[in-house]
């Protein structure tokens, strides 16, 4: 061993060594981040000896973890136990970090899947009893004729009061009194509603309460909405079930549709069983 470390390594030798490209010892060479032990005056080829395989090992150990180049640089200056340290715990945040956004990239995932399997299964015609649990709702209110313009104004300025990213990391929808269906007025919407994923202090939201709910779909453009809220007091009253509270609407395909007429909004509606 004693032999080994006076050899001196070529860059390809050295490279093959730490198993890298040699062009890679070149940049880092070119940096000022790892230089040869010696340069031939004449050729100008670059040699390596064994002393040098423990530092580039850290390096390349560095590189593996995202530490950035200038952080590496500044470290090798200066080595110590501290310095690694505290190298190692910025890298420990920064993979928390990376392994929460994958958490997320990865739940925001399995969710539109499991919508997509949901529609390639749905009944459209049907109407359902289903129990919900409670919820609560970020609400704007709104009125009859109110242009669309300023609805959107509205929901905007919520998706910014909660920091959403993407106007796609919640769902948005709309909703009408129960006592408003009874009465016939069909579209006398009073509340828009957006649900965040993540929890939320639930002062100041609407609360959507759990319980027994009729669910139905209506596929096509909102105005063949009333006729569907005519069908869905129909099967109440034949199921003995009073509407209460809130419709809340929501459409549920916009994101694999091109037309409004396989637009399908579905309906959830709390009951009381007589």
């Amino acid at each position: 061993m004693p032999a080994a470390k006076k050899t001196l390594f070529t860059i390809g030798q050295f490279a093959a060594l730490h198993g890298i490209n040699k062009k890679t010892l070149m940049w880092y060479d070119e940096i000022g981040l790892f230089r040869p032990a010696a340069i031939d005056e004449e050729n100008g080829y670059r040699y390596y000896n064994y002393y040098q395989s423990s530092l580039l090992e850290t390096i390349l150990m560095l590189r593996d973890l995202n530490v950035p180049l200038n952080e590496i640089r500044a470290f090798m200056e200066n080595r110590s136990a501290v310095g690694m340290e505290q190298l190692m715990q910025a890298q420990i945040g920064e993979a928390d970090r990376s392994i929460a956004r994958l958490k997320a990239i990865r739940r925001t995932l399995s969710l539109n899947r499991q919508d997509m399997l949901s529609l390639l299964n749905l009944d459209v015609s049907e109407i359902s009893v289903v129990e919900k649990k409670q919820e609560y709702l970020v609400t704007v209110e709104t009125a009859p004729g109110l242009p669309f313009e300023k609805e959107i104004e509205m929901m905007v300025g919520e998706i910014k009061k909660y920091n959403l990213p993407r106007m796609y990391n919640a769902s948005y929808g709309s909703m009408i009194a129960a006592a408003d269906l009874y009465a016939g007025k069909f579209e006398n919407y009073t509340k828009l509603f957006m649900k965040i994923p993540h929890a939320l202090p639930s002062r100041g939201l609407h609360r959507q309460p759990g319980g027994t709910y009729l669910r139905a779909y209506c596929k096509g453009s909102w105005d063949k909405l009333p006729a569907r809220y005519e069908q869905l007091l129909h099967y109440a009253d034949k199921q003995g079930l009073t509407l209460t509270g809130w419709a809340y609407e929501m459409g549920i395909n916009e994101t694999v549709i091109d037309t409004m007429e396989d637009y399908i909004t579905r309906i959830e509606i709390p009951v009381i069983i007589s």
